[in-house]
């Protein structure tokens, strides 16, 4: 596993003071810049906010298994994409110690654990809800686009003994998504809201493994929501 320093990352700094940050993590096989990028396409501009600042980390470069081992940017490996496949943990829990740096740098700037946001796309969603439910229960939210958590996950697990309450996730997905199936997102949601996640789950028709631009004018509304541009506290968070 590549070591923490190893992971680059491009930013969109805000247009005015920075109060909140965004740390958008891509799908298998991409990078921080190819997601960026691909935003970029669909919106006609870059994901930018007034006074959030948008990170994209890239992946360090692994073995994934189910590229029968051969070299990607990829967040955790995983023995299969199937919601039934079990979850290879120690992948898993070693890059979120790596992002949990990053949510710390964050954090030393003086940006409040309840001003951070995180999500991703694909297994970018996945590796965001981890990230956030197991470890960052204290973010302003998550987000996951056309992404999943297996069927046992311990994501779940570890949720059955919590009683605070949990950031809220926005989920996308479409329809037509035939790499990872939209039950597969929807079982997520429904699994999430009976553990006391407060959700929401959007739908497009004829959308495949993809983005596309009202997903993202939504999910810019979604994030202001949890960030507003009105924050005056000086709260300060201490770094995990």
């Amino acid at each position: 596993m590549a070591s923490p320093s190893a992971l680059s990352r491009c930013v969109v700094s805000p247009t005015g003071k920075h109060t909140a940050s965004l740390i958008f993590l891509h799908g298998s096989g991409d990078s921080g810049q190819g997601i960026k990028s691909w935003i970029r396409e669909i919106l006609k501009q870059d994901l930018a906010f007034e006074h959030i600042k948008v990170i994209f980390p890239t992946a360090p470069s692994q073995p994934y298994s189910p590229m029968m081992g051969e070299m990607s940017n990829v967040w955790f490996d995983r023995y299969k994409i199937s919601m039934d496949s079990c979850e290879n943990l120690e992948s898993v829990d070693s890059m979120c110690q790596i992002l949990t740096n990053l949510i710390n740098d964050e954090v030393k700037t003086g940006i409040a654990k309840n001003r951070i946001l995180l999500g991703g796309f694909s297994m970018g969603g996945a590796m965001a809800m981890h990230l956030t439910y197991r470890f960052h229960r204290d973010v302003a939210g998550v987000f996951a686009l056309s992404g999943f958590l297996n069927k046992d996950s311990v994501v779940y697990k570890e949720l059955k003994e919590v009683k605070c309450r949990l950031p809220e996730l926005f989920q996308w997905h479409g329809n037509a998504d035939t790499l990872v199936l939209p039950q597969w997102g929807e079982e997520t949601n429904k699994i999430l809201k009976s553990l006391g996640v407060t959700t929401t789950f959007h739908s497009t028709p004829n959308m495949y493994h993809e983005l596309n631009l009202r997903e993202l004018h939504h999910l810019k509304a979604w994030i202001l929501k949890q960030l507003p541009t009105d924050y005056t506290g000086a709260q300060k968070s201490q770094v995990l």
